[in-house]
């Protein structure tokens, strides 16, 4: 080493030989100092020697390898741009330059260096690695694969493009075939983290979760303080739904490494999961304090600011998020949940935040992937329906949709469940039980389930989900049905023009907003309906009639309890001194929920004793929990669906306020359609008087009548019949167009 040093010196400035040996003994000095990973004492010492010899090629080359080393990158780039300098010709200088612009996401730069270093030596594997990792990085993804095939081709062991090949693969969402190139990776490198690391993420795409975990667990273990392996296991813990096992593994990413923004974000997730809001908004802002353009932060804290009820806020966030990235899909459909519950909104602004769903994400969709349908164009015959749904188990939108599916006539209709259930109970078996073809999707591309569809020749493909968690409308802007349908499991309208049609009522959407839908609004008895509860559940004395005093009754979500609602059930309140207020719902578990209430209350003037909180029970106990209010109140701007279906066939009427949104109205329009105006009002000063005029021989009878008037207008054998009536007209009507 030290006779090649003294050559390479003498060569170069022609120095005296007592001089050549210093340096030499310097370089020897330098190169351990590196090996033993001392960077900065090895940086040091090329420093001293480039100053005497500042065109050394081998001294620049070191010295960025070191820099590079300590994820610095622009240095290195600097030290390997002097290195080229030196040697014009070296494709070795060339191709590190490529691999430390790539690092610092110089990426143009970095292909045209790779560009270069191949010009000079054609067949370099690493040169064409690093070309290819800059293609990566410029998501010219198609172009990178042929690059990692052409650096296999030249070195078959070479296991890092073996790798970075997978990850290509995956962004293109080819799940398959990135899993086959990391195994291949892993038949040549058995331990590489890597590896197992990329696979396991790929595993968790195709919902292969016992796979995806193992792969992670198998990495954290070779690599215990390897913080984002831990990450990725904290992600695959929550969509197992351990989401306390997820919470340990965050913070075991975060002793590793206090400032990683995603382990910060899986605890804000995990917090946003089990609802504990003030953890949630801590872990976020601690999120954004390390990384401010963090889109998913800003969409969690939406979330829990949602759940808070602060619903302008969340919105806030979303459009601080779009700011960053208009495309980002997750903050488009969280803005259109907060909007729903904002108070200073209505039906234009809840559509154009679909529109720009639209515009964003499934414009592109449609305009790449969709195709002619073949189905047989016979107006009489058998028509197949498909229903698309990740809540076919236990969730208040399965009780909207499972008595339709449960009265479909048969010889007239096969039904076909596309189901996306992560987690199936006793509710996913009844639907199994009705559906003529179970389909479970949840695996499935969207690609992969439009070509399903399109394959079980679905002639009506409706959607049950609408831009809630789970939905798959990404698959609806492919169209891959010749008749798609928006109903009743979040019914407020998706903005895809490749959606037909949207099931509501005259109420929910009267005439003049229904032109600033994307889909044609084909009115039922309601816009939506609720199986009956058990009978048994129903007490049928008003509680005043036995303490004297009236209660009224909230059993809504607490993020649909806004400021203006508070303060109009307290003026309620304050107009009958002896009334309760009974609040119910799962948050309400956890008491600070609770003294928050307490607070808001207390602030316009009602004592703590007369409002009492239930929180999480048994869906029996839910419904039993009716018998205990006398009234239900309906929130606002975010009113009750499936909790006002609840209220009317336990006996109890709710007092609502027709708005200016889907959501706002439908209370409203549920208790018109069952016969019921009189408890529906159109302002503030209307919803005090409608409950306080609450009489208690009317409340005795309504608890005695209403069940049955659900069940004459609204009950599932006469709304099934008025849902098959529109399926028939809407394919006659698709029949007797022409063929395009």
């Amino acid at each position: 080493m030290n006779n090649a040093w003294a050559k390479t010196l003498n060569d170069a400035a022609g120095a005296k030989p007592r001089k050549v040996s210093e340096m030499a003994e310097v370089f020897v000095r330098a190169q351990a100092f590196h090996q033993a990973g001392h960077h900065a004492d090895a940086q040091a010492l090329y420093r001293q020697i480039l100053r005497k010899y500042p065109q050394h090629l081998d001294t620049l080359l070191l010295l960025g390898q070191s820099e590079f080393q300590s994820a610095r990158f622009d240095e290195a780039a600097r030290c390997f741009k002097r290195a080229t300098q030196a040697d014009p010709r070296s494709a070795i200088a060339r191709n590190n330059l490529a691999a430390a612009l790539v690092a610092a996401r110089r990426l143009d730069e970095a292909l045209a260096c790779a560009d270069k270093a191949l010009s000079l030596q054609p067949d370099y594997p690493d040169a064409h690695y690093n070309r290819a990792n800059a293609l990566l990085g410029l998501a010219r993804f198609t172009e990178a694969i042929t690059g990692f095939d052409r650096v296999i081709a030249l070195d078959p062991k070479h296991v890092a493009a073996l790798i970075d090949r997978g990850t290509t693969l995956h962004q293109l969402g080819r799940f398959v075939d990135a899993i086959e190139s990391y195994d291949r990776a892993l038949a040549i490198e058995p331990n590489a983290v890597g590896a197992f690391n990329n696979r396991g993420c790929a595993f968790k795409e195709l919902r292969q979760a016992d796979k995806a975990l193992a792969d992670f667990d198998r990495a954290v273990a070779l690599a215990p303080d390897y913080a984002d392996g831990w990450v990725n296991r904290g992600e695959m813990l929550i969509l197992l739904q351990r989401v306390d096992e997820a919470l340990a593994s965050y913070d075991r990413a975060l002793t590793i490494d206090p400032r990683l923004a995603s382990a910060h974000l899986g605890r804000a997730n995990v917090f946003t999961i089990n609802r504990n809001l003030a953890e949630a908004f801590v872990a976020c802002q601690s999120t954004l304090a390390i990384d401010p353009n963090s889109t998913r932060a800003l969409v969690l804290l939406s979330q829990a600011l949602a759940e808070a009820g602060e619903a302008e806020s969340a919105v806030a966030c979303c459009d601080r998020a779009l700011a960053i990235d208009p495309h980002d899909e997750t903050a488009l459909s969280n803005k259109i949940y907060a909007l729903d519950f904002s108070t200073d909104c209505d039906y234009a602004r809840h559509q154009q935040a679909r529109s720009d769903w639209w515009q964003q994400v499934g414009e592109e969709i449609f305009e790449r992937s969709t195709a002619p349908h073949d189905n047989d164009r016979d107006p009489a015959r058998r028509i197949v329906l498909g229903y698309v749904s990740s809540d076919f188990r236990q969730r208040s939108p399965a009780f909207a949709f499972r008595p339709v599916l449960s009265n479909h006539d048969k010889s007239r209709f096969e039904v076909v469940c596309y189901s996306g259930t992560e987690r199936e109970d006793a509710v996913t078996s009844t639907f199994k039980a009705v559906a003529d073809r179970w389909r479970d999707v949840l695996r499935l591309s969207d690609d992969e389930l439009a070509d399903c569809i399109r394959a079980d020749k679905v002639d009506i493909l409706i959607d049950l989900s609408g831009h809630t968690g789970g939905n798959r409308l990404r698959v609806f802007a492919r169209k891959p049905a010749p008749i798609q349908v928006h109903a009743w499991g979040f019914g407020t309208g998706t903005g895809l023009p490749t959606i037909d049609y949207m099931f509501s009522d005259a109420v929910v959407l009267p005439a003049d907003a229904r032109h600033l839908f994307a889909e044609k609004i084909w009115d039922l008895p309601c816009a939506t309906m609720m199986e009956p509860p058990p009978t048994e559940l129903r007490c049928l004395e008003p509680p005043v009639l036995s303490k004297g005093y009236v209660t009224y009754g909230v059993f809504n979500r607490v993020s649909k309890i806004s400021d203006a609602a508070i303060a109009l059930w307290a003026r309620i309140l304050q107009s009958n001194a002896s009334a309760r207020l009974l609040i119910k719902d799962t948050l309400l578990s956890d008491a600070s929920v609770g003294a928050m209430l307490h607070e808001k209350f207390a602030a316009r003037g009602i004592a703590p004793e007369r409002i009492s909180f239930l929180g999480r029970t048994t869906r029996e106990d839910h419904l039993a929990a009716y018998g205990q209010v006398d009234v239900c109140l309906e929130p606002f701007p975010q009113g009750g669906g499936i909790s006002t279906w609840e209220a009317l066939y336990m006996g109890v009427p709710v007092v609502s306020k027709l708005g200016e949104g889907v959501s706002s109205r439908l209370a409203g329009a549920i208790q018109s359609a069952i016969g019921l105006p009189e408890f529906v009002a159109a302002d503030d000063d209307g919803y005090v008087e409608i409950a306080l005029r609450a009489a208690p021989d009317r409340l005795t009878a309504l608890r005695r009548e209403l069940p049955g008037m659900v069940d004459r207008r609204c009950g599932p054998v006469v709304y099934t019949k008025a849902v098959e009536s529109a399926y028939r007209s809407m394919w006659e009507a698709y029949c007797g167009t022409p063929v395009t």
